[in-house]
């Protein structure tokens, strides 16, 4: 059997976990994570992510029902959305998306109370049997050096 070794997820595991929502807190933008902030929502980059360039779109406001968010957040995580998906075709020559919410734990939602939505880049080939038949992902690059890709996109989205 093959052993691939993700070390920041250990850290993730068996790390003291933040009181709160992780989404409402001041600490997030600690974490260099935030790519751009628009007037009532967000884009970060998934800490924990499934591929390589992994985004949310994510309401500043604390709501964990899709019902409860207004126009204005209903428009501006469609056009970050969208936004985000020129930048990763330009940037990272993403060929596909996966785009979505899990709503609900039953839904798969790792934080239920605050809602978000995910942008995963894909690319012909980027998944293989290691998926199907050992349940594990390849991510070829970390989040930091994507970060520093993306960047420079979302700091001149005018350019987009």
């Amino acid at each position: 059997m093959d052993c691939i070794i993700s070390p920041g997820r250990m850290e993730y595991l068996k790390g003291k976990k933040p009181e709160g929502c992780i989404f409402c807190k001041d600490s997030i933008r600690d974490e260099n994570l935030v790519m751009y902030e628009g007037k009532s929502c967000y884009v970060i980059m998934n800490k924990y992510p499934y591929a390589s360039g992994h985004l949310l779109v994510v309401p500043f406001r604390h709501i964990g029902d899709i019902g409860d968010t207004s126009d204005e957040e209903k428009t501006e995580i469609m056009d970050l959305m969208e936004l985000s998906v020129k930048i990763m075709k330009k940037a990272l020559k993403s060929e596909g998306f996966n785009i979505g919410m899990n709503l609900g734990r039953a839904a798969g939602a790792g934080v239920d109370s605050h809602i978000h939505l995910h942008i995963v880049p894909r690319w012909i080939g980027d998944t293989n049997y290691a998926a199907v038949v050992g349940d594990t992902r390849f991510i070829p690059e970390g989040i930091e050096e994507t970060r520093e890709v993306l960047i420079p996109y979302f700091q001149n989205i005018k350019e987009v």
